[in-house]
């Protein structure tokens, strides 16, 4: 009796395994769920916009023609939602054009995604930008190695990931972009060619355009940096990636005012996920005063959204020590300024512009990126990256602004003719709080994740 039941078992265990085993692998998606949506002939399923007749099948391959009359678009007729696409294309080496995906209308400037294709500018391919000429979400300044995967002259392939709220890129088999935004969910797919620039016309060629929308699976996390445009969350990318929340977006948890024990009862509030310090007296130590973190930090990458009102004064200063300024005023620590340089008076005060946005206040001035800056009562994105070197770096919406190396030579120098001077061994200390500044103005804060570095 006991070995016709073990022998059953064994049976069953057979006929089992093999069918989980097909069952998963028809999960993942197999070469018969990609769909071409490009069949190399005639222009079937897709239209043209503003009827310049700019694109036009040849050989094979889709062409699409700069024009100086502006730029032109080919758009599918079929919306989609959670889908993969790849292409190859090959590009001029001037001409600038691009893949938006999700676009939401079929006017001749929709609202999307642009994939970016940009040879022109020392390899932009895969970056993600708003629309076709909009502001960029995801530059490739966040993300170097992308911007050496380009094959100038040749065919390239480009592999682009929609699912839910993710869209990623890859620019021949190198990861480009990552970014979390729930702000379109479904829309056309086009091909976009710029305006051509003086008398040259250049061209670019598209072929084996195809879609997969059943099926649909990420292809596995990878360790590039993610653009999180959903306020207070954590992608899956981010937290295998070593992020955590410094702020929970709902509570004061993690959050003291300085020199105290517990958060300030004036002054700050928290609504709809926003950590915002009123304005009130325009002067250091406002209504509520300075918060810091119950942590102390030594070598960290810190972000940080930041939305400032006119005449705004703030910071995030990190490396805070209590010790310092025992009277209870504002934390000494190193700052990164927060400052509307257009009507503040400390915009020109300092040295050399070093008490700007993003500058190490009155130690180290900011570049002038212009693509970095935002309107005033905008969302800005921080960031302030300490290593374990002590090599430290500001960030302006995803641009490096300024870097220096703390503790230095050239460091000390910059703290003996600042105002700084006076405290004993500024910024030379291990560790220390991180602070969001009350400087009597209206600045709100949201977003704020921090990734230890060891």
């Amino acid at each position: 009796m006991f070995l016709r039941s073990a022998i059953v078992a064994v049976l069953l265990l057979l006929l089992i395994f093999p069918v989980a085993r097909y069952a998963g692998a028809q999960s993942r998606t197999s070469l018969k769920d990609w769909i071409s949506i490009f069949d190399g002939k005639d222009l079937h399923g897709w239209h043209e916009l503003g009827g310049r007749n700019q694109f036009s099948p040849a050989d094979g391959s889709l062409i699409a023609e700069a024009s100086p009359n502006g730029g032109a678009q080919l758009v599918t007729d079929q919306t989609y939602r959670d889908f993969m696409l790849q292409l190859d294309f090959m590009a001029d080496s001037s001409q600038r054009a691009g893949i938006l995906v999700r676009s939401e209308d079929k006017s001749e400037n929709p609202a999307g995604y642009q994939v970016a294709i940009d040879p022109a500018q020392g390899g932009w391919t895969g970056a993600l930008r708003e629309s076709t000429e909009g502001e960029w979400l995801y530059p490739l300044t966040l993300d170097p190695p992308a911007r050496k995967a380009i094959h100038p002259g040749a065919w390239n392939h480009l592999y682009v990931e929609c699912i839910g709220s993710t869209i990623r890129t890859w620019i021949n088999g190198i990861p480009a972009s990552n970014l979390e935004d729930s702000s379109r969910q479904q829309g056309y797919i086009s091909l976009y060619i710029a305006p051509s620039q003086g008398d040259t016309r250049g061209k670019i060629r598209f072929r084996r355009i195809r879609i997969c929308t059943a099926r649909v699976h990420a292809k596995p996390l990878d360790e590039i940096f993610v653009v999180n445009n959903i306020p207070n969350t954590l992608s899956a990318q981010e937290q295998k990636n070593g992020w955590q929340l410094l702020w929970d977006g709902k509570t004061t948890t993690g959050w003291r005012g300085i020199f105290r024990t517990a958060f300030p009862t004036e002054g700050w509030e928290i609504h709809d996920g926003v950590l915002t310090i009123h304005v009130s007296n325009g002067q250091e130590e406002g209504s509520g005063g300075d918060i810091v973190t119950d942590r102390e930090f030594q070598a960290f990458d810190l972000q940080f959204e930041f939305k400032y009102t006119e005449v705004a004064n703030s910071g995030v200063k990190y490396d805070v020590k209590e010790t310092y300024n025992p009277d209870g005023k504002s934390g000494i620590g190193l700052e990164y300024q927060i400052l509307d340089d257009a009507h503040h008076p400390d915009a020109k005060l300092g040295r050399n512009g070093d008490r700007t946005l993003s500058s190490l206040y009155d130690l180290i001035p900011r570049k002038d990126i212009p693509e970095a800056f935002r309107p005033i009562g905008a969302w800005n994105r921080g960031r302030i990256i300490v290593y374990p070197d002590n090599h430290t770096e500001h960030w302006l919406n995803g641009y490096k602004m300024l870097q220096y190396e703390k503790g230095s030579r050239e460091f000390l120098a910059l703290v003996a003719i600042s105002k700084f001077k006076v405290w004993k061994n500024f910024g030379r200390w291990k560790e220390g709080h991180i602070l969001l500044q009350d400087h009597g103005t209206e600045v709100s804060f949201r977003s704020i994740k921090i990734k230890v570095l060891k």
